[in-house]
């Protein structure tokens, strides 16, 4: 039976190497598609605001017709009681009945003058409300052209990008099986907490990759030497060589042609 290959802290570094470059090819790309994503969001957000409220206002208007046809047909019924009324009037017998209905024609004019000032205010809302409805539309085409663009360029990068982001994404999934729980975990956790994702940096000119922090020279022996895990005391980042950061980015490179 074949022994199981013994996994070295070399394998484990060379494997958090690698998927710290696959991650941070996830990350350049996402970064290329920036704010676009929120940008078509707060704009679909805008929009559906827009129309909600032109759907409101074209409700308002309704209310104000049915108001004004409602006031229309009182002014009718109004009239028509004045008409019978005053033709009563012509046959009264004593003026007691005579300004019993002219009292009841005085209160129909009131009814109509009441109807007509109503109506006019009717009118003069629907006339506010459609105003508002014009700029809002001109606003709401504007936003639908600002989305139209931008749903465009953000179209434009996902085409570039999503087949390679999808491939990456395997690939990070993989790569993060070769690595312990309690490693990848740290992996991370340092990920989430440094600005530009990188939880595993190089040596470069005697200091971690991104730091101006000198690495003391037997330090920087032991990391070359491969045999623990080394996290830069400022930064918490994990440590790797150059040399194998070379030799681990021509791989990936290799890989993902």
């Amino acid at each position: 039976m074949a022994k199981k290959k013994e996994i070295t802290v070399e394998d484990k570094l060379r494997a958090l190497y690698d998927l710290q470059l696959i991650d941070s090819r996830v990350d350049a790309m996402r970064l290329m598609r920036g704010e676009l994503p929120l940008e078509v969001e707060d704009l679909e957000d805008d929009i559906a605001a827009y129309d909600t409220r032109i759907s409101k206002f074209e409700e308002q208007i309704a209310d104000f017709k049915q108001i004004i046809k409602k006031k229309k047909l009182e002014i009718d019924e109004a009239n028509t009681l004045i008409g019978k009324y005053t033709k009563q009037q012509e046959k009264v017998r004593n003026n007691r009945e005579f300004n019993s209905l002219k009292k009841e024609i005085e209160f129909q004019e009131l009814e109509v003058q009441l109807c007509d000032k109503r109506i006019k205010e009717a009118d003069v809302k629907i006339e506010q409300k459609k105003e508002i409805i014009v700029e809002t539309k001109e606003k709401l085409d504007d936003r639908k052209d600002h989305l139209k663009n931008k749903k465009e360029e953000l179209g434009e990068i996902l085409k570039e990008t999503e087949k390679e982001e999808k491939t990456l994404l395997k690939k990070s999934k993989e790569y993060s099986k070769l690595i312990d729980k309690h490693l990848l975990n740290a992996y991370n956790r340092i990920r989430s907490s440094v600005r530009n994702g990188l939880a595993v940096v190089t040596v470069e000119r005697g200091a971690a990759g991104g730091s101006f922090f000198t690495i003391p020279p037997q330090r920087q022996l032991e990391i070359a030497a491969r045999k623990k895990i080394i996290t830069d005391e400022h930064s918490g980042r994990i440590l790797v060589d150059a040399e194998l950061a070379e030799e681990e980015k021509e791989k990936i490179e290799s890989l993902l042609k």
